[in-house]
């Protein structure tokens, strides 16, 4: 619980006590309003102690929900193959195991999840070269390595439609309905950072292919992409206005992750080419 939670409650408590020691006669809805906002400190208090095996389990069970309710196509879909083939060797990041899946549907998206799964649209697959969509895979993984995924999942399930649900369960995982795991899958799909954090990402991504011998020009080279983008059609600026908030701030990012590559000496791929590496 927070330092202003714990002083509030505190104080509630402290009341309570007092009236009930001196007799002191309260209207019963101020009873009624104590009582809450004395349970509401304590469900606050009880979600705040959630382990991180409990934020895995949850994790996994929104990540097993979306994989049942969007169709992920088979081994031998093209998408399916190209995504195998262009993450091979990539395992894990930083000790967390990585699984990939392509969704097949009209969005233009990817996302990364706290417990490595990467979930990439072949509607994003459709408009990226190699380069570029391993790219946007570093990127989302970046935001895994500096636990943005994490801490805004663990937001969303004290905050959101989960969490009497899970403040309730008394230290048990609490089971949750379809419902609750949809707006969960939601929030990791739609997940919204800062500028800041978004470049934390993309220094983060970019390390990350380097330590994998992968070539970071593609990170630069999807930004471009996007900003070319803008104007389009409303499926295909899905991801743009999840990653981007203006002009300026993304043409920054292109040109950090280009001062990258060049001083780092990295060869800029062409717009056709598959993955390459230094």
């Amino acid at each position: 619980m927070s330092f202003n939670k714990q002083n509030l409650f505190m104080k509630l408590l402290k009341l309570l006590v007092v009236a009930m020691i001196f007799g002191i006669a309260t209207p019963a809805t101020a009873q009624f309003n104590l009582k809450k906002a004395i349970s509401g400190a304590a469900k606050a208090a009880q979600a705040a102690t959630l382990t991180d095996k409990q934020m895995a389990n949850y994790v996994k069970e929104s990540v097993d929900w979306m994989d049942k309710n969007n169709p992920v196509p088979g081994d031998d879909s093209p998408y399916t193959i190209r995504l195998k083939k262009l993450t091979e060797g990539i395992t894990d990041a930083d000790g967390i195991p990585l699984n990939f899946k392509v969704y097949d549907v009209v969005d233009v998206n990817a996302f990364a999840c706290p417990d490595g799964s990467v979930r990439v649209f072949s509607s994003l697959m459709d408009i990226m070269n190699d380069d570029e969509l391993l790219g946007i895979i570093g990127h989302e993984i970046g935001h895994v390595l500096k636990h943005h995924s994490k801490n805004g999942f663990r937001t969303q399930l004290l905050t959101g439609a989960a969490k009497d649900a899970i403040s309730s369960a008394g230290g048990i995982a609490a089971k949750l309905t379809d419902s609750q795991l949809g707006t969960l899958g939601e929030s990791l799909i739609n997940a919204k950072y800062s500028q800041k954090q978004e470049k934390e990402a993309d220094d983060c991504g970019y390390d990350f292919l380097v330590s994998k011998g992968r070539n970071p020009w593609g990170m630069a080279m999807a930004f471009e992409k996007f900003l070319k983008l803008e104007g389009g059609s409303s499926n295909k600026q899905s991801y743009v206005q999840k990653m981007f908030s203006s002009h300026p701030e993304t043409q920054s990012r292109i040109n950090n992750i280009t001062k990258r590559c060049e001083k780092d000496g990295y060869k800029r791929p062409s717009e056709t080419s598959s993955v390459n590496n230094k």
